[in-house]
């Protein structure tokens, strides 16, 4: 009996709480979610399977959990803690994107900047509840739908609440075809969604070559703090557009991506434990997190019918949801909306434009709040 009791204390049924499994559960439904539903699987799967891993309790004296000095997943978790995945991804994500769109009809790029309306209120709104402002300013950030940019600033500014902000920015990401949708129609009519853009001009080389570097020298200029997330945009898609390190360029927006995704989704996932996730504070998190990401949707529709108002070629007030940093979700979004009403009527590429400038505001942003806030 001494034998089956030291057994029965040795594995992790004797310490699993409610708290833990709750966790696990909510785990399942990430899972769930990304297997049956489809929603942002390469994000959902990894972090539903960390929530799992990270709440099956671990005995005594033995290193095994992301919180333990010197265990496996404590060193995974470093380079989230530390904020170095964050760069990695914006890496991979300049070398993918083609911010052609956004170069020719340059005035959508106001609908990027307008979205972030959602991280400011958000933000006033989190003070308003007894947040320190670096508490604050890293909540408000999941309004910018940037799972990256949200854990780079909460990594900087807040700490202790990483796991919550991170979950919350995520799954908001992963929700966005829920979410969007219902405040778009909210605030346009048939007849606005039903508003045809004209195509799209060329933009040449030359311009695709010069952006990444003018964008760069201007946002780092104006913003410091947003330096190594912007730098590493405008370097992978100077790699792309270059044309003569493509070599480079396929494994920044292809194997190192999918790697540093991995690794960072997993780790966020076993950050959840229970001891440390399931307080108050988290479900304010996710509360303010919803209303930031509605508001930034509403802020960029809204922009766009203001917009509107002095233009002679109308734009489609969809288009304005797309300034959220979710990419190229929020695009689609935009796109399978617009042709519920018109199925002709293509929206796709002229939704990048904001969507890709929307990527840089977030990070503007972040880096103008830590650069803020930073002592």
């Amino acid at each position: 009996m001494d034998i089956v009791q030291g057994f029965l204390s040795s594995t992790a049924f004797s310490m699993l709480s409610w708290g833990n499994l709750v966790m696990i559960l909510v785990g399942l439904c990430f899972i769930s979610l990304a297997i049956l539903k489809e929603f942002e699987p390469l994000l959902l799967l990894p972090i539903g399977f960390g929530c799992i891993v990270g709440n099956i309790p671990s005995v005594a004296g033995m290193q095994i959990g992301v919180y333990d000095p010197g265990s496996v997943l404590s060193f995974i978790y470093f380079g989230v803690s530390k904020g170095i995945f964050p760069p990695l991804i914006f890496l991979g994500i300049g070398a993918m994107t083609d911010f052609s769109t956004m170069l020719s009809n340059p005035k959508l790029v106001l609908l990027g900047a307008a979205a972030q309306v959602g991280i400011f209120l958000t933000l006033i709104g989190a003070l308003y509840l007894g947040f320190t402002p670096q508490e604050a300013a890293s909540i408000g950030i999941i309004g910018g739908a940037d799972g990256p940019t949200a854990i780079f600033l909460s990594a900087k500014l807040a700490p202790q609440l990483l796991g919550a902000i991170a979950i919350a920015a995520y799954s908001y990401m992963a929700l966005v075809p829920v979410i969007q949708p219902p405040i778009m129609r909210l605030l346009t009519s048939r007849a606005e969604r039903l508003i045809r853009m004209p195509a799209l001009r060329q933009v040449s080389k030359r311009e695709r070559i010069i952006f990444p570097i003018g964008a760069f020298l201007i946002t780092a200029l104006i913003a410091p703090g947003s330096i190594t997330l912007i730098g590493m945009l405008c370097f992978g898609n100077l790699l792309k557009e270059s044309m003569v390190t493509e070599r480079l360029a396929a494994t920044a927006r292809s194997a190192l991506i999918d790697i540093v995704t991995i690794l960072l989704g997993f780790s966020v996932g076993a950050s959840t434990q229970a001891q440390t996730f399931l307080r108050p504070q988290s479900l304010l998190i996710f509360g303010l997190g919803a209303l930031s990401f509605a508001v930034a949707t509403a802020g960029g529709v809204l922009f766009a019918k203001f917009m509107n108002l002095f233009l002679t070629d109308k734009i489609n007030p969809l288009i304005g949801a797309a300034g959220v940093s979710a990419v190229p979700d929020s695009a689609r979004v935009v796109q399978i909306v617009g042709r519920k009403e018109d199925p002709t009527n293509h929206l796709l590429m002229h939704a990048m434009g904001p969507n890709v400038a929307g990527v840089i505001g977030s990070a503007v942003a972040a880096g103008i709040l830590w650069s803020v806030l930073a002592n």
